[in-house]
């Protein structure tokens, strides 16, 4: 039985970039992947905002800190939304990993298969940067402030529509280091029906 590709075992999320920028035909060649990806009745309605703007990029950062600060821990709250709250109130927490690139995802408002579409998007754009020796890494931070009205003005001000939802994001550049973590795959079950 053969194993699936290389590049599904090798790609890792990377949360430390250099501060080159990225080669513009690698971003072509990662955005046209994205354009690849499969859509629910191939509506192909998923929009990339790609922002390489060094000072849009640390405002935005910012932004997000300041907007995290504001709320509160519940009892209940998402792991890692509480770790973005309780971060960004002692005022150290950079969600984007100060990547080159963040690419922030969005699609129609309303519209059922918009994080499936989206998530599918993000995938194909992972794979292809590992496979062009890019690290990236699936940013969730914008898609939980989604309802924030200094956020969404903001990313309206950079190409947001007003009719779409920011259903992800994610972080590109060129990793400061591998990481060396084993590969390690315990959870996942599947249940054979033959």
């Amino acid at each position: 039985m053969s194993s699936c590709s290389s590049i599904f075992k090798n790609r890792r999320s990377i949360r430390s970039f250099e501060e080159r920028p990225l080669d513009e035909k690698d971003l072509s060649i990662i955005l046209e992947a994205g354009s690849y990806a499969p859509s629910g009745g191939n509506s192909q309605t998923t929009h990339r905002i790609v922002i390489s703007n060094h000072k849009v990029l640390r405002r935005l950062q910012e932004l997000v800190r300041q907007e995290f600060a504001k709320m509160e821990v519940c009892e209940d709250t998402y792991k890692s939304l509480k770790n973005s709250i309780l971060r960004s109130k002692e005022g150290n927490y950079i969600y984007d990993y100060q990547a080159p690139v963040l690419i922030v995802v969005a699609n129609k408002k309303g519209y059922g298969n918009a994080m499936a579409d989206s998530a599918m998007m993000i995938e194909n754009m992972m794979l292809q940067a590992a496979d062009l020796g890019i690290g990236s890494c699936y940013i969730n931070q914008l898609h939980w402030l989604d309802d924030n009205l200094n956020i969404r003005k903001e990313l309206v001000e950079l190409g947001l529509r007003e009719d779409e939802t920011v259903t992800g994001g994610l972080s590109l550049g060129y990793a400061k280091s591998q990481p060396v973590c084993e590969l390690r795959r315990t959870g996942n079950p599947v249940t054979w029906v033959r």
